[in-house]
């Protein structure tokens, strides 16, 4: 393994769907050419209609998972997504402690079938514990919205709530805009050196089961393979999209996108 292809080791939980979490996670690092490792935070049984059942994974075990990767295989970059509970997340921020790999931390708090997958005292541990680990936190409007209590409408309140994560911590903020109307998708990176605005057409489809996991992934594949941060929430972005488009159509709810969409980087 050479760190060319980049390791990303994920700490997540699982999909008995397929479509989102540690499934959707390891298909895109592998799509992107990188190399997934994983330290599973929780099962889930849900599918593209809903989440009916989550089970945690002990926190000592989840250390476990992380310290066997890390001290054989290494990591280039750190994605982390479904983090449910206080136990959960100490084990995560205590075990990435001091890590010099950059950090994608994805808030997972609702699926999008509108299941909580994240408990109301995990939220603060959260914040005091994930973000000021995080290299990036890719949070979507309500999760920025609980995050800082922005009541965000627009740009201008997007770019405020990634102004005040910043000042929480993070080491830069992607606000994802898929949760605004309108004919253009727009996510702004917000740097200590200043906001970066990607805007791109909207695609029409139910087809967004895991699109968030999808998106933080393909970042962190970036990461790992030296891209600039810029270039990786580019990269990825491009990626989720030709991935949208070639959704394979499965379930009758939200469907997954098309992860097999590409088995190289794009240039």
């Amino acid at each position: 393994m050479t760190k060319a292809q980049g390791r990303v080791l994920i700490a997540a939980g699982s999909d008995s769907g397929g479509g989102a979490g540690i499934q959707a996670d390891i298909k895109t690092v592998t799509a992107l050419g990188g190399y997934a490792a994983t330290a599973i935070t929780a099962l889930t049984a849900q599918n593209t209609l809903g989440v009916f059942g989550v089970q945690g994974v002990p926190a000592d075990f989840i250390r476990q998972q992380i310290q066997a990767v890390l001290e054989d295989i290494g990591a280039d970059a750190v994605k982390t997504g479904m983090l449910h509970d206080v136990p959960t997340i100490e084990a995560v921020a205590q075990s990435l402690e001091g890590l010099a790999a950059p950090i994608v931390v994805d808030p997972v708090m609702v699926a999008q079938s509108g299941a909580k997958l994240v408990q109301e005292q995990a939220v603060e541990a959260l914040r005091q514990q994930m973000l000021p680990l995080a290299t990036l936190l890719t949070p979507n409007i309500p999760e920025a919205t609980v995050l800082t209590g922005i009541d965000i409408k627009g740009e201008a309140e997007m770019e405020a709530a990634g102004q005040q994560l910043l000042g929480q911590g993070a080491g830069a903020v992607l606000v994802k805009g898929g949760h605004m109307e309108g004919d253009l998708l727009i996510d702004l990176l917000v740097t200590p050196s200043g906001t970066r605005r990607f805007a791109g057409p909207r695609i029409d489809t139910q087809e967004t089961h895991g699109t968030g996991c999808t998106l933080a992934s393909a970042i962190a594949t970036g990461l790992a393979q030296g891209l600039a941060l810029e270039a990786a929430v580019d990269r990825a972005r491009r990626y989720l999209r030709a991935a949208l488009e070639a959704a394979p159509g499965f379930g009758q709810g939200q469907g997954p996108v098309g992860h097999g969409v590409t088995v190289r980087p794009f240039n």
